[in-house]
């Protein structure tokens, strides 16, 4: 693999941030805007859902396309133009059908994110995977965290609409600086990928594994701090100029775990028995939201619950692609992040149905059921690879001396 210049890695960690950071601005006070002019919860769910929708059903496409052609440019360069249209209509209009396709836009943009993470991935050798991964998701999580930290800000001095412009202004930011990205190339040809290599590609047993637990947490996640966290807090008494600290709250513990997992958590433990741990303490915080209205332990709950669904995401971004080919990555990632979708899909959709019938608790007791599902299936998927792994080994070890028969 070529070198790429430091420069360019600097370019493309600016260009992942203005991907993210323009869909994040506005997230926090996305589901009281839509609520102040007219919608209800469960009209709101369909929205909040459409966006993880579009990534279902884009990602796979882009990822295996791109490892058909062999580029991942294009893609990234797509993928900012339609970031740019989707905060355009934000904009212009007030119609909920409109900002329905304005959130829908803005999944096919978030699908592009396939192109990312395999670009940047083979930036770096092999054994850096996952230390490259744990980089990218430090970016986006950075994007979330500033974007969602100035949210309330802007509302309370400007408006409902000063997130959305401020999101305007860095995706054209974004879209002209994609231009500019470095695709890089192999140091030799590599014979063309076939179909049906990708398609095997998608049945590999981990990969599934970690997709079907990755819809899970996701399904928590935009169920909750990027779902209907803000509008639970402004009931229980948090003012919208005081949706700083509870992103603040959220995100900064979320940052910094991508961080200790890759650096010591995963380590010292081991990848399922920091997954088992991540996944238990997420779904115990998310169960005991609702009991909660004191702004103080409010505040406390979001720290502990950023923290354990950070320990999650990087963790299983590395681990959908580390056991597969190069040139089959974005393959893999596009399989993962679309089937991963399903979560930011399913999660907001029923938890708004939830929230409506029942009333915004309902959702939190939800998704915090889902994070007791994920931390028993990580227990039963730990014991299969052990026992998977423990075959191998015996089978090598037998081979060896069948080898030096021969």
């Amino acid at each position: 693999m070529e070198k790429i210049p430091g420069k360019y890695k600097s370019l493309f960690m600016i260009v992942s941030f203005l991907l993210w950071f323009p869909h994040f601005v506005y997230v926090p006070v996305l589901s009281p805007y839509m609520v102040s002019i007219g919608g209800d919860y469960a009209f709101i769910g369909v929205i909040l859902s459409s966006y993880g929708l579009m990534q279902f059903l884009c990602r796979l496409p882009i990822g295996v396309f791109s490892d058909l052609v062999n580029l991942r440019k294009p893609f990234i360069v797509f993928g900012m133009i339609i970031s740019m249209i989707s905060c355009s209509i934000y904009l212009l209009t007030e119609n909920m059908f409109l900002i329905l396709g304005a959130r829908t836009l803005a999944g096919m943009a978030a699908a592009s994110w396939v192109a990312f993470t395999v670009l940047y991935s083979s930036y770096f050798k092999g054994e850096k995977v996952h230390r490259s991964m744990g980089n990218i998701s430090f970016i986006v999580v950075l994007a979330q965290f500033l974007g969602m930290s100035l949210s309330g800000l802007l509302v309370d001095k400007w408006g409902w609409k000063a997130p959305f412009w401020l999101a305007e202004i860095f995706s054209l930011l974004g879209m002209g600086l994609s231009l500019f990205v470095a695709e890089s190339k192999p140091e030799k040809e590599r014979r063309p990928v076939k179909i049906k290599e990708l398609a095997e590609v998608i049945r590999d047993p981990l990969l599934l594994k970690v997709s079907l637990l990755s819809i899970l947490a996701h399904s928590i996640i935009f169920s909750t701090m990027f779902g209907f966290t803000s509008q639970y807090a402004l009931n229980i008494g948090f003012k919208a100029s005081e949706l700083l600290y509870i992103v603040a709250a959220f995100m900064v513990p979320h940052a910094a775990a991508t961080l200790f997992m890759g650096g010591y958590l995963v380590p010292k433990m081991g990848e399922w028995r920091s997954l088992l741990i991540a996944y238990a303490s997420a779904a115990l915080f998310t169960l005991c939201f609702p009991y909660v209205t004191i702004k103080g332990l409010f505040i406390l709950l979001q720290v502990c619950s950023g923290f354990s669904l950070g320990l999650i995401f990087p963790l299983l971004l590395g681990m959908a692609i580390q056991n597969i080919e190069p040139e089959k990555r974005a393959t893999a990632m596009g399989a993962y992040q679309a089937i991963y979708a399903i979560g930011i899909f399913a999660g907001p959709f029923f938890s708004g149905i939830f929230n409506s019938n029942y009333g915004l608790k309902a959702g939190f007791w939800f998704v915090g059921f889902l994070g007791l599902v994920a931390s028993i299936l990580v227990m039963v998927f730990w014991k299969k690879e052990a026992k998977r792994l423990h075959t191998i080994k015996i089978s090598h070890m037998v081979d060896i001396p069948e080898n030096h028969n021969v």
